[in-house]
């Protein structure tokens, strides 16, 4: 069977999306198929190499770090199967969210909910537990109906709520620990139209209203400003239309210019001169005006995102929400930190997925970003330091502290999960440093 080998680039060396992670993997390999995938890893095996796969590299976290053997997505690509009478759609791994959105589109179909940006494959983004806003709709990995996965010693397992369960309850949000994901089937529904609102709004305002605000939309989420009492909030909510789609130039000049090109500069300008950001701050808090517009569900969930950063999000109680977000405030305010990057806030309800950070409980999530490059560990640890006196949960794909201690704390099934580990992965072929410190040996 031939199967083609490729060096991340001329070094060897593998970079995430932010350039805060590289690997220098022994080799590189990009499989087309499931079964080139399970060859791959059996020769691997034999070889005493680990294994671990990489997707668009958007995790923050080395999660998908290896000294040994990389795979890479981009040929375990595209759709395999669209059921519309089952309402499912079964793709390929390393298929990015914009291709499949781009395809469901097509068919008249979508996801019910996603995350914010559709750069990502899709076993990365389940594998991480990426997520997006919900009043009842949980994140991607939540959507999973079935899966296909690639074990230590070659087998090809198809999961299903009715086929292997306990292991598909596991592997929807596997963190690449169980195996390698070579296909995954998603629940879809009839395309639908979803009308946004966005609208500044007080910080105060927000914090009075934030259970409404939740109750009141089936998708809300807000934006903080900090060194602000400023606000940008978001609510869709499904209309039977028409389609109001925004203006070309006006979208333009809010997604592109404002929130990418001028943010750039912004961003680059307080990194060099960090006394200029809380300036910066109140002039960007103000430059987005209300906006309401009516999409199929990608274009109005999804937005470009073209300034890299790093990132921190933790997952805490929903009802902890609005108390967490007052004391990282005032932290902010009295420490001196210079935030560039304004904090995100999302909510999800709970589900059952044993490591998804809203495993168990309705959720709140809080996200914090300073741009690539700016010293980012006083105000992370400073973040921190409130997340997890409240329960938090470390999104898995983005930076934080955590060990496996902590961990076993927060998750009630986590042992649940390492068990499932153990089993499928007693050598540890799909381990690495960052498995090692959240799942532990």
């Amino acid at each position: 069977m031939a199967i083609r080998t490729m060096r991340t680039n001329r070094n060897g060396v593998w970079r995430n999306w932010a350039g805060n992670v590289i690997a220098r993997p022994a080799r590189s390999i990009a499989p087309s198929s499931t079964a080139e995938l399970a060859e791959v890893v059996r020769q691997a095996a034999e070889e005493g190499l680990r294994v671990k796969a990489v997707g668009t590299g958007h995790s923050f976290t080395a999660a998908a770090a290896t000294d040994g053997l990389l795979i890479r997505p981009e040929r375990l690509a595209g759709v395999r199967e669209i059921d519309r009478e089952a309402g499912t759609v079964t793709v390929a791994a390393g298929t990015p969210l914009w291709q499949l959105n781009h395809t469901l589109a097509a068919h008249g179909l979508s996801l019910t909910n996603m995350g914010d940006i559709m750069e990502q494959t899709v076993a990365g983004a389940t594998a991480t537990g990426t997520h997006g806003t919900g009043r009842t709709s949980a994140s991607i990995a939540a959507q999973i109906r079935g899966l296909e996965l690639v074990t230590a010693d070659g087998s090809v397992l198809r999961c299903s709520a009715e086929e292997n369960p306990e292991i598909f309850s596991a592997a929807r949000i596997g963190l690449g620990a169980l195996g390698v994901v070579s296909a995954i089937t998603f629940a879809v529904e009839p395309e639908f139209l979803l009308t946004a609102h966005e609208e500044p709004m007080p910080f105060d305002r927000v914090m009075t209203d934030f259970d409404q605000l939740v109750a009141g939309n089936e998708h809300f989420e807000f934006y903080w400003f900090p060194h602000t009492g400023n606000c940008n909030t978001k609510r869709n909510n499904r209309t039977t239309g028409p389609a109001a789609p925004l203006g070309r130039v006006s979208g333009w000049v809010d997604d592109e210019l404002l929130s990418n090109g001028i943010f750039q500069v912004a961003c680059s300008v307080g990194r060099a001169v960090p006394a200029t950001i809380p300036g910066i701050a109140k002039i960007s808090s103000r430059a987005l005006s209300a906006r309401t517009y009516t999409d199929i569900p990608y274009k109005v969930f999804t937005s470009p995102r073209r300034v890299r950063f790093v990132e921190m999000e933790y997952a805490v109680p929903r009802e902890a929400a609005v108390t967490v977000l007052r004391e990282l405030k005032a932290t902010v305010e009295r420490s001196g930190l210079r935030v560039s990057f304004p904090v995100e806030v999302r909510t999800a309800p709970a589900d059952d997925i044993p490591l998804s950070t809203a495993s168990g409980r309705d959720t709140a999530y809080i996200a914090v970003h300073l741009y690539r490059g700016t010293p980012h560990r006083a105000y992370f640890t400073a973040t921190e330091q409130i997340m997890t006196a409240h329960g938090g949960r470390p999104h898995w794909g983005k930076l934080h502290s955590r060990d496996a201690a902590y961990l076993a704390e927060a998750y009630p099934r986590f042992g649940e999960f390492t068990a499932i580990r153990d089993r499928l992965d007693p050598e540890r072929l799909f381990g690495n440093d960052y498995l090692r410190r959240v799942l532990g040996d």
